[in-house]
């Protein structure tokens, strides 16, 4: 899937473009912003296709109507789900591990704005997610406990005590409780909090002076800190020295220097 990002135009959520900065809503505010089979597909291939879409420089992922999202449907999925057979089951959830991976791997950085509800795969999403502001409102559960299911769901495991610590995640992830705003800014899962009306317009210039930075080194590290959970310390300097001299070749290196010299500002321009 690849598509101008002036003209796309999703199915299952809502999309606008401007300034290098891609705003992806979810947006069926009556039910909290549910996501369903076919909405959990074309996220997917939305942020694998943004690999190959350098106008895009970064993202902002948000839900309409003053929720983030309330998880997988209840009705359009997890009734579904009780009725297939094991085949099935293992392919819908490596298709929602999909999407985590596809969010990790381009190179965009993502930013989650988060309001009220943020919940099951709305929580994955936000945590998939390379920063996230939130207001005083926000309530964020990695529930699948509370509907019989273990918390390793879609990279939770993983990517959660990353954030914020074994003892915080095993905390979440066996109780399905509610992680409050408050807590999720003192425990680092919250870059920030901001009130509600200023929420998008905080993350979108966030997203814009992300997007007017040097994008192509913004992707190295988004890389880097992907690749590095699993690697000694020794042979993470030495991928970050590789990773380093790739940035120092690049013509944004150079302007940086220059304007340095002229004492101005850079203008860079992701190459």
């Amino acid at each position: 899937m690849t598509f101008d990002p002036t003209s796309f135009a999703p199915e299952h959520f809502g999309w606008a473009f401007a300034n290098g900065v891609a705003t992806v809503t979810l947006n069926r505010p009556e039910r909290k912003n549910p996501l369903t089979f076919d909405s959990y597909a074309e996220l997917r291939d939305t942020f694998r296709a943004l690999v190959y879409v350098p106008e895009v420089k970064a993202v902002v992922v948000t839900g309409a109507g003053g929720n983030f999202s309330s998880g997988g449907d209840v009705h359009e999925i997890i009734g579904p789900l009780t009725e297939m057979a094991m085949p099935e089951l293992l392919a819908f959830t490596r298709m929602t591990g999909d999407l985590v991976k596809a969010m990790r791997a381009c190179p965009q950085p993502i930013i989650a704005a988060i309001d009220g509800i943020c919940v099951g795969a709305g929580a994955i999403m936000a945590m998939a997610s390379d920063m996230r502001l939130a207001t005083p409102a926000t309530k964020t559960a990695f529930l699948f406990t509370r509907v019989g299911l273990a918390g390793c769901d879609m990279g939770a495991c993983a990517i959660l005590p990353r954030i914020i610590g074994q003892g915080r995640a095993s905390d979440l992830l066996y109780t399905g409780r509610v992680m409050t705003a408050e807590e999720g800014e003192r425990w680092g899962f919250h870059n920030r909090l901001v009130s509600a009306d200023a929420l998008l317009d905080e993350a979108l210039a966030l997203a814009q002076s992300l997007a007017t930075g040097p994008t192509f080194a913004h992707g190295i590290t988004k890389t880097q800190l992907n690749v590095e959970w699993a690697v000694s310390v020794e042979t993470a300097i030495e991928m970050e020295a590789q990773a380093q001299a790739i940035c120092m070749a690049t013509k944004d290196f150079r302007r940086a220097f220059e304007a340095f010299a002229e004492k101005r500002s850079p203008v860079f321009e992701g190459n």
